[in-house]
């Protein structure tokens, strides 16, 4: 198996593997020009984002500057979808948006997982785990979303909480480690 092919099955790989480094460079390379454009040059922005994106639903998304990821090529996102601005993916494994999400400002939902043995997390291997976010969620302003989580339909994450562990359908969830405090159903 390539190191690219182990990454996506969620097994250890090289993260300093050169197919990936090469991947890792086109993508920032098309941030870059995302990045810089004039906010009125929406169309080029839609393009791009398009063209670095697994998926779009449709073309009524939004997704302000500045916006960082690794691959893009892993994120889909739903139906009118909507980033504020300093949204950054790192997505190593698939991050998967539903219809209908709002992402505040700063938020940050990561993959990537290193090891917590020092010798191990220096040899740069390392693994990934997915994230999945449901359908009419919204994540409140500088919310981090670690590896392997899933977030339900219909759940508002309260600003700052860091997401540690799945969150059920239809609930209001705040804090660190970030908690359910209201069932919606």
């Amino acid at each position: 198996m390539t190191e690219k092919e182990k990454m996506l099955a969620g097994m250890e790989y090289d993260a300093l593997d050169a197919e990936l480094q090469k991947e890792l460079q086109a993508t920032r390379e098309a941030l870059h020009e995302f990045n810089s454009l004039s906010p009125s040059e929406t169309v080029r922005m839609r393009e791009i984002l398009k063209g670095l994106l697994g998926f779009t639903g449709d073309d009524d998304f939004i997704i302000n500057q500045p916006f960082r990821c690794d691959y893009g090529s892993q994120i889909s996102i739903g139906k009118r979808f909507f980033s504020n601005f300093n949204f950054t993916v790192l997505d190593e494994a698939p991050v998967t948006i539903g219809d209908d999400c709002f992402i505040g400002p700063n938020v940050s939902i990561y993959t990537a997982c290193h090891s917590t043995d020092p010798t191990e997390r220096n040899s740069r291997r390392e693994w990934a785990e997915a994230v999945t976010i449901g359908n009419s969620v919204w994540i409140g302003g500088s919310v981090t979303i670690l590896p392997g989580v899933t977030i339900g339909d219909n759940v508002t994450i309260g600003a700052g909480s860091v997401v540690v562990n799945n969150i059920p359908s239809n609930t209001v969830a705040v804090g660190n480690p970030c908690r359910v405090c209201n069932n919606k159903s």
